[in-house]
């Protein structure tokens, strides 16, 4: 019984997990602010490349 309440009370595990998942939501925030910037600068590229070929 000692072991159950001992694991019950033991809360390491509930933090590693909210670390986790907040690792998680900045990857996903990262990954969409980086898919908006590449397309944006892709595009400023382009535009160079055009205006420097004529």
């Amino acid at each position: 019984m000692k072991i159950i309440r001992k694991f019950l009370k033991n809360e390491k595990g509930a933090t590693a997990i909210e670390y986790g998942l907040i690792a998680a939501l900045i990857a996903v925030a990262a990954i969409a602010a980086m898919q908006g910037l590449g397309s944006s600068l892709n595009q400023t590229f382009t535009n160079v490349s055009t205006a420097m070929q004529g």
